[in-house]
């Protein structure tokens, strides 16, 4: 079992560093590439570091930062964690939002040190974080072995954080703070002899404890399509994101509103009786398919979404996209005929910006109007359903989540 987790934090908080100490404190790390960082920090002229583990370019180590979203599997127990480590630098906040949208859980690192502690970035991260649907969070309050272990300011950034958390959406039994020293590798795998004054757990036995999400198979069906199978009129493939499916269901094909049933079902290229969340799958019906495709989802005849040509939505801005921009929605571009902005939201405090502009790294409510309709569901009922990019003239401009 793996679950996935969000690693995220400003860029010189310690992410990649915590993740290179996490795989060496549980022998996930080989030998080999222990040695070769430790080699690398000689031929730098610097300390060790076990960062270097994880970055896997030259130049991002003689930079000492990640350029890209990178993931690390970490063993404890009987789990495997997938770090996802998400670039922190503002320039490349889109990596930060498509590793936030994968990870169950969000493990958030921020610098105890003056010079560096709480952020806006810190707080955009986390307000992303929330948008996209992660419920738990463990706070690791990082480099504590650099300011004395001191636990008055270890609560300071604590009580700092605890407002603004719970504020946009978090709730206060699923948050932890943790004191740790991710160069040292205290409070990730064994509890720090250094700051007995904490009394909570680890990160990882936290995070072994937090359950994922998208684990539940129950629901209407929900399976978004792929493409025909080449050659074949009544083959379609794609993923099954909500519910089950079995051979000899009657199910809809949206938005076109075809009914079918289905025949035969393979999966990972063997025959079925049934397929399951999670599952790539290939369906054969009773009837030829024809048309493309792309944006579809099959469903459950009785439960199938409305397409709509209207959506609410919240929407992570990156950039001013203008009165009508276009949206990728669900591997398909659609063009927005309007845009209406009803609530401009500052993403650094959770409130409401009544400067009644957009501004980029904030957020906005919108209603848009699309030029075609989409089997479109809120994000809270079906997430791959309820998301979608936003472009600009052709550019990345932000990320949006359908409301209620």
């Amino acid at each position: 079992m793996v679950k996935n987790i969000s690693l995220l934090g400003h860029k010189d908080h310690g992410k990649s560093t915590l993740i290179g100490s996490m795989l060496m404190e549980t022998g996930s790390a080989t030998k080999v590439r222990i040695r070769e960082a430790e080699e690398y920090s000689k031929r730098l002229g610097k300390p060790f570091e076990p960062a270097f583990i994880l970055d896997s370019f030259a130049e991002e180590r003689e930079q000492e930062m990640t350029y890209d979203t990178t993931r690390a599997e970490v063993n404890y127990k009987d789990l495997a964690f997938s770090f996802i480590d998400v670039p922190g630098h503002e320039e490349l906040i889109k990596n930060m939002i498509s590793g936030a949208s994968y990870g169950d859980i969000a493990l958030l690192l921020v610098s105890a040190k003056k010079s560096e502690g709480i952020r806006d970035q810190t707080k955009r991260h986390l307000f992303i974080s929330r948008m996209l649907g992660i419920e738990n969070l463990v706070v690791a309050v990082n480099k504590m072995d650099l300011i004395g272990y001191d636990e008055k300011r270890f609560n300071e950034i604590k009580s700092g954080l605890a407002n603004f958390i719970e504020k946009i959406g978090f709730k206060s039994e699923n948050i932890h703070f943790v004191p740790i020293s991710a160069y040292r590798g205290e409070n990730l795998v064994r509890k720090s002899s250094k700051m007995r004054w904490y009394g909570g757990r680890t990160v990882l036995d936290l995070l072994y404890d937090f359950e994922e999400r998208g684990t539940d198979s129950g629901g209407p069906l929900r399976i978004l399509v792929q493409g025909l199978l080449v050659g074949k009129e009544n083959h379609v493939v794609g993923k099954l994101v909500r519910g089950r499916v079995a051979v000899g269901e009657e199910v809809c094909i949206s938005p076109t509103g075809l009914a079918v049933k289905v025949k035969e079902i393979t999966v990972n290229g063997k025959k079925a009786k049934s397929a399951k969340i999670g599952e790539n799958v290939a369906l054969r019906f009773d009837k030829k398919i024809s048309g493309d495709l792309r944006g579809s989802i099959i469903c459950s005849g009785d439960y199938c979404p409305v397409p709509k040509d209207h959506i609410k939505a919240i929407i992570f801005v990156v950039k001013n996209f203008g009165k009508s921009p276009s949206i990728k929605f669900n591997g398909v571009d659609i063009s927005c005929n309007s845009i209406k902005i009803t609530k401009y939201i500052d993403t650094t405090t959770g409130e409401e910006n009544t400067a009644g502009k957009i501004t980029p790294l904030d957020a906005v409510v919108a209603e848009i109007e699309l030029a075609k309709r989409i089997p479109a569901e809120a994000f809270d009922e079906t997430m791959e359903l309820g998301r979608f990019v936003l472009y600009s003239h052709g550019k990345f401009a932000g990320i949006g989540i359908i409301a209620n």
